[in-house]
């Protein structure tokens, strides 16, 4: 692939944004980011108990969300692929435009009109959108820093994402709901997104390498990423941690809403309080463990804090409730703990690129295609196991994928992707 380069060279005097590993060039994006996964993730707190609520069952709801997470498990893949091909700008302005169409037609002809095949139709096309726009920014950003300040780099870029996809879009949720309703404030996901097309369309230029290659030259280069993992098994290895470290995200959006609100007792909005401020923590994670990974070592950080952590927590948000009830304050602090161990693995988006330091795009293609399968195999958990195994089952079974998770980073040791920000760069493994 052509984006497979090495780092950028070191600059003898960085900026202020570049010793926090944001390359100018890039600035504006990370703020295009934040406002369009704002609008991606104004759904998340509700969308699952609201669609139970009219009629639908939990199976149902989880299927669309199957399908959903099964598009992005693909687009996630092809973001660097065709990024190479089209250029990163380009991918994103095309998920944008598939957002906002298909958004209007899940919302109108499907969620409006109560129509479950126009719901599968348009949700599962809409998962296109995100994975295009973010993950294609998350290629630029791999390719444009120097691997030293690739912790810190990925720590924004994370940072970022989760402060729009789950803070600002929960708390906004928790206001906007009881004043336009639960399908009013879906509608507002528009000017959100919009906000951020237009932000990434006008004020992030991309420079004319002359390197670009035909769509399917690309999408056959990526198709090479499953090469790469035969033979670099470090490289599956930490795609299969990537898939579970955010699966219990994904099915949370399913069940546990339906839990909390349906079972525990908590109103949409006290719940909607609750998540949002989750990911709040988690975001201010996501640039701590960035930095920590850095300097402590970002094996040790994704697999003791983030696998061993998730695991407990996981656990903790099922039972926690059950033993105190719709008791706020210890709920939201269960929470609070189980959205940081959550950010703990933002190394490993600077762990991937070590591995393969002259396939950079292939290594971030494998991560993206993990980041995308979480959102299939998170509501797939809860389709195929609700019914015979009941939330507390499914809740064992996502918590258990963490303590899988825990062993396999372990494995992904290697001088490599243990560079400390020192101004040293290591070689590659």
């Amino acid at each position: 692939m052509s984006a497979n380069v090495s780092s950028p060279p070191v600059e003898e005097h960085p900026s202020l944004l570049q010793r926090q590993g944001i390359e100018p060039v890039l600035k504006w994006g990370f703020l295009a980011v934040a406002l369009f996964m704002v609008g991606d993730g104004l759904e998340q707190g509700f969308l699952s108990p609201y669609l139970t609520s009219t009629g639908f069952t939990v199976g149902q709801v989880a299927t669309l969300f199957s399908v959903y997470g099964a598009v992005v498990a693909v687009s996630s893949w092809l973001a660097g692929a065709l990024s190479d091909a089209w250029g990163c700008k380009r991918v994103m302005m095309i998920g944008f435009i598939i957002w906002v169409a298909f958004h209007v037609v899940f919302l109108g002809l499907g969620v409006g009109a109560h129509n479950y095949p126009w719901m599968l139709v348009s949700y599962g096309i809409r998962g296109v959108g995100y994975p295009f726009f973010a993950y294609g920014f998350l290629v630029w950003v791999t390719l444009q820093t120097p691997r030293r300040s690739m912790g810190k780099a990925v720590g924004w870029f994370w940072f970022c994402d989760t402060v729009g996809f789950g803070v600002i879009s929960g708390y906004l949720a928790g206001f906007g709901i009881p004043v336009v309703g639960m399908l009013g404030t879906l509608w507002l996901s528009l000017i959100f997104v919009g906000a951020g097309g237009i932000i990434a369309f006008a004020l992030l230029h991309e420079a004319k390498t002359g390197t670009r290659v035909s769509v399917g030259s690309a999408v056959s280069s990526a198709l090479e990423s499953f090469k790469l993992m035969a033979e670099r098994p470090k490289v599956g290895i930490g795609g299969l941690v990537r898939v579970i470290n955010t699966t219990s995200l994904y099915a949370f959006g399913v069940y546990m809403t339906v839990y909390m609100t349906q079972n525990v007792g908590f109103s949409a909005t006290k719940w909607q309080s609750i998540w949002a401020t989750m990911l709040f923590a988690n975001v201010l994670g996501n640039l701590f463990f960035g930095y920590l990974g850095d300097k402590l070592g970002r094996v040790n950080v994704v697999a003791w804090i983030g696998g061993l952590g998730c695991f407990v927590t996981v656990a903790a948000m099922y039972y926690v409730p059950q033993w105190v009830g719709a008791n706020y304050p210890l709920v939201l602090l269960v929470s609070i703990l189980y959205g940081l161990c959550l950010s703990a693995y933002v190394p490993l988006s600077a762990i991937m690129p070590a591995l393969a330091p002259e396939r950079k795009a292939l290594a971030v293609s494998v991560l993206n295609l993990g980041a995308g399968l979480s959102n299939f195999i998170g509501p797939a958990i809860v389709s195929l196991f609700i019914a015979p195994l009941g939330m507390v089952g499914v809740n064992w079974i996502i918590a258990g994928l963490y303590i899988v998770s825990l062993l396999l980073t372990l494995v992904l040791r290697s001088p490599a992707v243990e560079v400390r920000d020192t101004g040293e760069e290591a070689e590659a493994a």
